[in-house]
């Protein structure tokens, strides 16, 4: 007995390990299957054949001094602090992950050389010191790091170019056109997307900097291809996120204002299509308050304001107006006391989805511009648990059904299966749309706003009773001061429920920056087949 009973658990363990490994097989093939094969090759590519720094000799002096550009954020404090992502660390060396990869980069991409206290002594240190550990510095030579870090060495040199000594001027230009020769033979075709686009701006400042028409032909070129590719119709990043949006729009304006400077007249009508473009669409998705939505990989205190940007844009001598919103997938819903921005869109880089989430119908509602209902945003990039939930369905302002997500999101950055969305009706109070994300049924979700009241309506077709939730965070200063099974009321709204089988209060988690939650209470509405819900001032 005992014999046949050990048999059943291996053979059970055996078929559940099974179950398992074609499970995520089925999820590899639903990711790659979205992949260009020129991703794959590079992939192979890349890890086949390394590309090591050479030497060069810059044969002239080179200098670009552009309109005042964008201060970044106090990141660095004497004599060797630095605070990125709201995690402070003493600098041990450049390859230092002890805070995680991303904090790594952000040492490696030298923003901090632009904070509006650097001085010239100090700036100069560390743009020495980089150079003498570049031959053991792993990270500060991966392409993105290249790329952001030439921009930042072209400003700072610029910024202070009378205080460059003749030698000194020619040890940090060869050094910035090896890492840029290096970062051409590395151009990130394995991800594309902003990476991408990333290396096209850096060659194509550095090109006008040291006066390389050939560097400037191949990098006009790939700008240009991939801002026709990226850049969308209605002036959104097609990566839909609003933070990546602004630091994208702030460095095409940092091409811009090299080409004017340079005379390339040709560029510069073309860069302007883009710019204008872009600054469209930021000025119809901000809040009233020039802030963003935190949609998608989204947070403060990364990119530059829109305040800043605007300035920027103004000091180029650039004229624009808003862009109604489409191809993004973002809507706009406004009255009087009412803000909403909601997501009735496909993910639009397809190939490239690392910084979307399981969101489809997702929303965020302001009330007199303060938030009420809010994305729970994200906190990390490392490949954890929260990492997970934030991507994932149940962190949004939308509806799950039998507890899976709309799309498959896993590993941090992948995405596996994604749902298809079907705009129904768009007007200007109101939105419906559907989407198949759910094996077996269709979400069905309609958006209207009218005299101050924010309404949802969700349907499901063809559930069988499987168990519905539809997920509602508040921001952490929202109090719930009572609920019952039709009612909920707050220090500032109230929700009117319609449908609902149970509705609970739940402790919940939002972050708005980089390693920063703070406690918030999220409603859990269990629902079948329909539900209603109204959002109104007390």
């Amino acid at each position: 007995t005992s014999l046949f009973v050990g048999s059943v658990r291996l053979c059970i363990r055996d078929s559940y390990n099974a179950l398992n490994q074609m499970a995520n097989n089925i999820l590899i093939v639903n990711t790659i299957k979205h992949l260009r094969l020129k991703q794959i090759y590079y992939q192979l590519y890349y890890r086949l054949f390394s590309h090591k720094l050479m030497e060069y000799n810059v044969p002239r002096q080179s200098s670009l001094r552009m309109v005042s550009v964008i201060a970044k954020w106090y990141c660095y404090n004497v004599p060797k602090t630095f605070t990125f992502l709201n995690l402070i660390g003493d600098f041990k060396s450049w390859n230092d992950v002890s805070h995680g990869m991303l904090w790594a980069y952000n040492l490696n991409y030298m923003d901090w050389l632009l904070q509006p206290d650097m001085t010239f002594e100090q700036g100069s240190e560390w743009v020495e010191r980089f150079i003498t550990d570049l031959p053991t510095n792993r990270i500060g030579l991966d392409p993105y790091p290249i790329a952001l870090r030439s921009i930042n060495w072209i400003k700072f040199i610029g910024r202070h170019h009378k205080k460059v000594e003749s030698n000194r001027l020619q040890r940090w230009n060869d050094s910035l056109y090896a890492q840029c020769k290096l970062l051409e033979r590395k151009l990130e075709y394995q991800l594309l997307g902003n990476h991408l686009l990333e290396d096209a701006y850096a060659l194509f400042i550095a090109s006008i900097y040291f006066s390389d028409k050939k560097m400037y032909d191949k990098a006009s070129c790939l700008l240009y291809k991939e801002l026709d590719e990226q850049i969308l119709p209605d002036g959104s990043h097609y990566e839909q996120s609003p933070m990546y949006h602004c630091i994208l729009l702030d460095r095409l304006l940092d091409c811009y204002n090299a080409s004017i400077n340079r005379g390339h007249e040709k560029m510069c009508e073309l860069l302007k299509l883009y710019v204008v473009r872009m600054l469209g669409h930021l000025e119809s998705i901000v809040w009233k308050d020039d802030t963003i939505p935190l949609l998608n990989d989204s947070a403060y205190g990364i990119a530059p304001t829109v305040s800043e940007l605007r300035a920027y844009a103004k000091r180029l001598k650039l004229e624009w107006t808003p862009l109604p919103m489409k191809e993004c997938g973002y809507r706009k819903l406004c009255s009087t006391h009412l803000e909403a921005v909601v997501d009735v869109g496909n993910i639009t880089a397809t190939y490239q989805p690392g910084h979307s989430h399981a969101d489809t119908f997702n929303y965020e509602l302001r009330i007199d511009c303060r938030p009420f209902v809010v994305d729970t945003g994200i906190s990390t990039y490392n490949k954890t648990a929260r990492r997970q939930y934030e991507r994932s369905t149940s962190a949004h302002n939308t509806v799950t059904v039998g507890n899976k997500d709309s799309s498959e999101v896993w590993g941090g950055f992948r995405m596996g299966k994604r749902a298809k969305v079907r705009v129904l009706s768009d007007t200007e109070n109101e939105i419906m749309a559907e989407h198949d994300g759910f094996k077996g049924c269709i979400h069905q979700r309609k958006f209207t706003i009218n005299d101050d009241v924010f309404t949802i309506n969700d349907k499901i077709v063809g559930n069988n009773m499987t168990e519905c939730i539809s997920y509602i965070h508040f921001a952490p200063d929202i109090e719930v001061l009572a609920i019952s099974s039709t009612e909920i009321r707050t220090n500032r709204a109230n929700i009117a429920v319609s449908g609902a089988n149970s509705i609970e209060i739940i402790n919940d988690f939002v972050s708005v920056e980089y390693n920063r939650l703070e406690p918030s209470k999220t409603i859990k509405i269990v629902f079948c087949r329909n539900l209603t819900y109204q959002i109104f001032q007390a």
